[in-house]
């Protein structure tokens, strides 16, 4: 009996421990992929063809800096929320997939820590602003 107990009490802990990564800003909740090394943030979402509405892509980045994005290879249009390291949205656009270069650069209007990349106009219908509170569950 004792046995089951332990079985079961650490498949909870493992169930719990390996919740989905994921971006909580007023009472929106999307599920996240990580981009964390440098390989993975130049991939981003490139070559997608669809993207979730609850889902998208947290960029985490060292520091606070200006953060430009472009979306050659990017297939579906994007909003990019900028986050600093208070966790205050610093910066909202709305960028188009590029079908020839040059490409045009989204750079952020302030440092910033983290990008959120989700679907167009995802900020708009869950209005989002410059400003909010982010919380991060990574």
């Amino acid at each position: 009996m004792k046995k089951i107990f332990i079985l079961v009490l650490l498949s909870f802990i493992l169930i719990s421990c390996s919740a989905a990564p994921s971006v909580k800003i007023g009472d929106t909740t999307v599920f996240v992929e990580l981009a964390l090394t440098y390989k993975v943030q130049m991939k981003g979402l490139m070559f997608r063809e669809h993207l979730s509405e609850d889902q998208g892509m947290l960029f985490v980045f060292e520091k606070d800096e200006p953060r430009s994005f472009w979306m050659k290879n990017t297939l579906i249009p994007l909003d990019m929320i900028f986050i600093d390291s208070d966790f205050e949205i610093v910066d909202i656009k709305t960028a188009v997939p590029c079908e020839k270069d040059p490409c045009k650069s989204y750079v952020s209007k302030a440092n910033a820590k983290y990008v959120l990349e989700v679907n167009s106009d995802f900020a708009e219908k869950h209005k989002i602003e410059i400003g909010d509170e982010v919380k991060l569950n990574i």
